[in-house]
């Protein structure tokens, strides 16, 4: 199967295109490296380096004796993506390419914009360009389970059954995003789903948790296949953020009470959901969507299980409470569904504490590449409260 895999220099991207490969797809990457640009323009850096584009393409034909092709074009250049999708005449398109960050999208104006211009717009871009030159080819595109936010009912796969008034039908799950950033993603679906309507194209809307660890199968082979490890303010994920403050025995800082939950998942279960995906398309013109997750976690319960871990090791390790500076609700129901992936042979890979000590240990290893500064939150997106606290220590 020839797939074109959008983003394929990112965190999700990359590790999906190894392993796509090694799984005996054939593969293109189309990047514009404007990950590398966002991290320069802040002054972010991963924990773990992160080989050049052209370096890490090299390696893996060196470790793999496969061969991956990579294309520099922006998908916001419609001309150029659709020279890209028109030559490489795709069976699948794999869209990881956006800006995939909720503090970077409320920073300021400018950057939610960018936010727009790049997810909104590019989603369109690679909608008309399937249907003018791959109207057959799948979409597999990469969600995300903030677009639900947390109602107060279960949260099903993309549709919910309504009844109204003595009619019944299955319509889109409200939304309720959080950020400028998910706010791009409900309309990503939208887009598709009018677009699997009006012109039969096939695609699967994978709306993902947030993802953990650094390894897989595949990245494990060279140093230069190492993939993305984000602890900073603005890409930084809650479980790398904990692990690093963890390694340097600074506090683990939490976000209000802590009682916040939301959908997790593995790296590795990233990928294979992708292939399972790929390997059991859609039908033309069927607009499909799976709740791409594993586990669920309260913010406080992860804190505490790496606190745990950390002290296992022998590390001092304290949570420390800080006002929350996003508008989000602290205290909800939260029960998503996740029956799509599973009934198509995905098999979960469980948080262990083994996960979160190597995680903890890789941070140990790069202590010297931290910068302690870049991990406290800046960017706020909430009516200031007058006469607040100072953090709470536990």
């Amino acid at each position: 199967m020839k797939v074109l895999v959008i983003g394929g220099d990112g965190y999700c991207g990359w590790a999906t295109s190894i392993h796509l490969s090694n799984r005996g797809f054939d593969v293109t990457i189309v990047d514009s490296l404007v990950r590398r640009e966002w991290d320069r323009e802040h002054g972010l850096a991963s924990l773990v380096p992160i080989a050049s584009m052209r370096r890490r393409i090299d390696e893996w034909s060196r470790v793999s004796g496969r061969t991956i092709r990579f294309c520099e074009t922006d998908v916001t250049d419609y001309a150029a993506l659709c020279r890209v999708v028109r030559d490489g005449a795709p069976d699948a398109i794999v869209h990881f390419g956006q800006q995939r960050s909720a503090p970077f999208s409320m920073i300021d104006h400018e950057h939610a914009l960018r936010t727009h211009l790049n997810n909104t717009v590019a989603n369109l871009n690679v909608l008309w360009a399937l249907h003018e030159h791959a109207p057959d080819a799948h979409l597999v595109k990469l969600g995300t389970m903030g677009e639900y936010g947390t109602p107060n009912i279960d949260i099903e796969e993309g549709f919910l059954t309504v009844e109204h008034k003595g009619r019944t039908d299955s319509l889109p799950f409200p939304k309720q995003p959080g950020s400028f950033y998910h706010l791009t993603k409900v309309s990503d679906s939208d887009q598709i789903a009018f677009a699997c309507r009006t012109w039969s194209l096939p695609a699967t809307d994978l709306n993902q948790g947030v993802v953990y660890g650094t390894a897989t199968n595949e990245t494990e082979l060279s140093p230069a296949l190492a993939n993305r490890y984000d602890y900073d303010h603005i890409f930084g994920t809650v479980l790398n953020r904990f692990c690093v403050q963890a390694a340097l025995g600074h506090p683990l800082t939490v976000y209000g009470g802590g009682t916040q939950t939301r959908s997790f998942l593995d790296i590795r279960d990233t990928v294979r959901c992708v292939e399972l995906a790929l390997e059991h398309p859609a039908r033309s013109g069927e607009y499909r969507v799976f709740n791409q997750f594993t586990e669920t976690f309260a913010v406080g319960e992860l804190a505490a299980r790496v606190a745990g871990v950390a002290r296992g090791r022998g590390l001092a390790c304290e949570i420390m409470h800080l006002a929350n500076p996003r508008t989000e609700r602290e205290s909800h129901y939260y029960n998503p569904v996740n029956t799509n992936l599973r009934a198509l042979g995905l098999e979960p890979t469980r948080l262990s504490d083994a996960t979160i000590a190597g995680l903890i240990a890789l941070a140990q290893a790069r202590a010297t590449r931290v910068d302690l500064r870049l991990i406290p939150p800046r960017v706020e997106w909430r009516p200031a409260e007058p006469n607040e606290g100072a953090p709470a220590v536990a």
